[in-house]
């Protein structure tokens, strides 16, 4: 089976260039080239096809405007086609050595580091942010990919030999079946990758849904799959909108649920794929706070609060929003709108951007809306950046780092996930107010603490209800040998992604008893045990 796997990455090594010029090109090259964009693929039982659905949704450049591709409503028939192919696939993929899988992961981390440029262009290219943040997209799902080239070792069971006389008991973790992952718009490599490579090395098929806004990383990064010997139907991609979530959650193929986005679309498909039996992990939104007390280095925090509240344009579920001081907050306010205002807003191409914009027009007018209804209740803007406009993208979704100070957790501002460049900044008396003002809010996906006293960040870890917990770092998200530990309202489930508990989610537990000795000639009817008769 692996020489036919080589064999062909071997011919798709071949195709693979004009593919990649088909399908994506820059709007600029296309309207340079006067032909319309072309729409993203489909991809079934290991073969690229243009979807037969009339519909399309058009992807733009947050920066432009102009449209880079089109992505099909894909339809019910191409939807059972997928999913069909990753059922037949199953068999013969999970009966496969699990060094074999391994090696395809092996392959595919060489793949995407050859291509990582390639990549990263086309996610600023579809979602705006900065090229070197999009490198840093592509490279954390990369550090997924490395992690599950060991999974012989994330995948072993457990054995105790002789349980009772001449019977020994062992449990193995065997792979689902079909699974599928649904993939938000804010990093278009990296949730993907933490999604598939986990469970098909784990002996899974895979139906992918990349987020109709940038699509293009997902499609090509299943290309690197397949050009790294992964076999027809493994891995499999449709396009959509809610007809296909629901159709998802609906199959009564589909075994288990990956999904990273908002809340109610979170709870939507926790509930209805729970609802017909699915396994569901569901990553969702966040509100993540900074407490930092009087001790803290003053340079070094006030860098990490801006490169974590302002990175990515705040388009991150990790995105540090909040900052809670402990005394005095005028200081602080100056210190980081002095490093904010430095900060260059332009194209997620130009080398010495910053920030780049936001995904959508009307991502920028919700933004805005919640800053102006902080200042409407009170709030103070220590640094307003509405009204930004980039020379050369006047069209652009920008909207410029900003700063709203004397937030009360009653304010929408602070309610809300913003998801865009706004820290907000409140104040405490005391560490204990702090931690009170935290943890009272409903998310719970990681929160941070700046000090340089040990018994206050031990204080702060032991009671803070967050799932990811960072001591002088802004945003604590582990790597790939731990887990993406989010709770209360960031998420919905009991396994976690990635790590240990990512390979738990796509496996299940099968425990073996056995016995090789010479059985009883009669029959016993009484309940067996572990004495010796």
């Amino acid at each position: 089976m692996l020489q036919l796997s080589l064999q062909r990455a071997k011919n798709f090594k071949l195709l693979r260039p004009q593919i990649f010029a088909l399908k994506y090109s820059t709007a600029t090259e296309q309207s340079n080239q006067h032909s319309k964009p072309s729409r993203a693929p489909l991809l079934i039982g290991g073969k690229f096809v243009e979807s037969q659905a009339a519909e399309s949704i058009d992807v733009l450049n947050p920066a432009t405007q102009e449209v880079v591709s089109r992505v099909p409503l894909t339809t019910k028939e191409e939807f059972k086609a997928a999913v069909s192919a990753a059922k037949q696939a199953f068999p013969s993929w999970r009966n496969t050595p699990v060094t074999t899988r391994q090696r395809v992961m092996f392959k595919l981390q060489e793949l995407i580091r050859r291509d990582m440029d390639k990549l990263a262009l086309n996610i600023t290219t579809e979602q705006g942010k900065t090229l070197k943040d999009a490198q840093g997209d592509v490279f954390r799902g990369l550090e997924v990919v490395e992690h599950v080239c060991g999974m012989g070792t994330l995948q072993m069971g457990e054995f105790v030999s002789n349980v009772s006389h001449g019977i020994d008991t062992y449990s193995v973790r065997e792979p689902l079946g079909v699974c599928a992952g649904i993939c938000p718009f804010n990093f278009p490599a990296m949730i993907p990758l933490w999604m598939f490579p986990v469970a098909i090395t784990s002996g899974n098929t895979f139906i992918l849904k990349p987020s109709e806004k940038d699509p293009g990383a997902s499609v090509m990064l299943a290309e690197l799959a397949m050009e790294a010997g992964l076999p027809d139907g493994v891995l499999n991609i449709v396009h959509g909108t809610n007809d296909i979530v629901n159709a998802i959650c609906d199959d009564d193929e589909i075994r288990a649920i990956s999904f990273v986005g908002s809340n109610n679309a979170g709870m939507h498909i926790y509930s209805r794929g729970s609802a017909n039996g699915k396994r569901v992990q569901s990553n969702m939104g966040a509100k993540n706070h900074a407490i930092v007390m009087p001790d803290a280095n003053i340079d070094a925090t006030a860098n990490a609060l801006i490169a974590a509240g302002f990175g990515a344009a705040g388009q991150r579920c990790m995105a540090l929003s909040t900052v809670v001081f402990v005394g005095d907050l005028k200081t602080w306010e100056n210190k980081l709108a002095e490093r904010a205002k430095a900060l260059k807003v332009n194209s997620g191409t130009a080398p010495d951007a910053d920030l780049g914009p936001v995904i959508s027009k009307q991502a920028k007018e919700r933004i805005c809306n919640l800053i102006q209804s902080g200042v409407e209740s009170g709030g103070r803007l220590v640094l307003d950046g509405r009204n930004i406009v980039v020379p050369g993208y006047e069209n652009g979704n920008f909207v410029g780092p900003t700063i709203l100070s004397d937030v009360t957790p009653d304010m929408d501002c602070y309610k809300e996930e913003i998801f865009g460049p706004v820290l907000l900044c409140m104040q405490a008396d005391s560490l204990e107010e702090a931690i009170n003002i935290v943890n009272k809010n409903k998310y719970g996906n990681g929160a941070s603490i700046f000090t340089s006293s040990g018994a206050a960040a031990r204080k702060f870890q032991t009671e803070i209800e967050a799932g990811q917990v960072g001591i002088n770092v802004p945003i604590p998200v582990p790597l790939p040998f731990f887990s993406f530990t989010g709770s209360k309202a960031s998420f919905a489930g009991d396994l976690n992604f990635y790590g240990k508990a990512g390979v738990q989610f796509y496996t299940q537990l099968k425990t073996v008893t056995q016995q090789w000795k010479d059985l009883p000639s009669g029959v016993s009817l009484a309940m067996p045990t572990s004495q010796k008769a």
